[in-house]
């Protein structure tokens, strides 16, 4: 393997946190802000791209990459440099799963929505991965962009909600919300259709587009992407006083004085 071998935990249901474990000498990346504790012995120590980069062109395209992804332009690295096993875990940015990868087991790639990717074993690369039909460029929408991990290693992922997990067979298709997916492995078709109908368009609710995958292969589906949630927060924040939780509505608002 040219990954660290690394052992973990998860604690917690819907927010979540994740504790690796590290020999001597191994190591974790992750993105920054997602540390939460770690035992004395651990150093850490900022860094351009993923560490896998020789020379500093390459540290500065790596770092050029992931600002494509909307990503910091830095990535942490936690390294035991003690004798004996120490602990460093990780916590998700708002409620749902983390989702533990094996890549030796996935085909040694997977492709991740953005905003997924948490930490994983020190060697695997974090890159991007352009979808390269132009509907999906044009009209993917949180799709168009995604991260793809690849090596042999642990690798850790973090979903909105609750997480589904698929195997499509050869030739399955599986509709999905652009926003819903979290991931999938490298075998699988990723497109954009549009929804189409009159009705569907005006009055459905629920966007032009939704992506179609195609099997074989394994993908991950998320209940509640944050760009719903924030849109929903976003609407609730903009709302008029009164009209919350009322089933009087205007009548509400005049008792209130508005």
């Amino acid at each position: 393997m040219n990954n660290h071998e690394i052992d973990y935990k998860i604690y917690g249901e819907e927010m979540q946190c994740v504790e690796i474990e590290l020999d001597p000498q191994e190591s974790v990346i992750s993105e920054p802000g997602s540390f939460m504790m770690m035992t004395e012995g651990i150093q850490m120590q900022t860094m351009f791209g993923d560490g896998n980069e020789k020379g500093l062109i390459g540290k500065l395209f790596s770092a050029g990459k992931r600002l494509l992804t909307g990503e910091n332009l830095f990535m942490t690295v936690f390294t035991n440099s003690s004798h004996g096993k120490k602990h460093v875990t990780f916590a998700a940015p708002y409620s749902g799963k983390i989702i533990a990868m094996d890549l030796s087991e996935l085909g040694g790639k997977i492709i991740c929505q953005k905003d997924a990717f948490l930490c994983a074993a020190k060697g695997v690369s974090v890159g991007i991965e352009f979808q390269k039909k132009l509907g999906t460029g044009l009209f993917g929408g949180e799709g168009f962009i995604m991260q793809k991990l690849e090596g042999d290693g642990m690798t850790f992922v973090h979903s909105g909600g609750h997480v589904i997990e698929k195997e499509l067979q050869p030739g399955e298709i599986l509709k999905v919300d652009t926003g819903c997916v979290v991931a999938f492995t490298q075998n699988v078709s990723y497109d954009i259709q549009f929804v189409g109908g009159i009705k569907n368009t005006v009055f459905g609710g629920e966007g032009l587009f939704f992506a179609q995958l195609r099997g074989p292969g394994k993908v991950w589906i998320q209940t509640l992407p944050i760009s719903r949630l924030a849109g929903r927060i976003l609407q609730f924040g903009t709302s008029k006083k009164g009209e919350e939780g009322s089933l009087l509505g205007g009548l509400g608002r005049m008792l209130d004085g508005d």
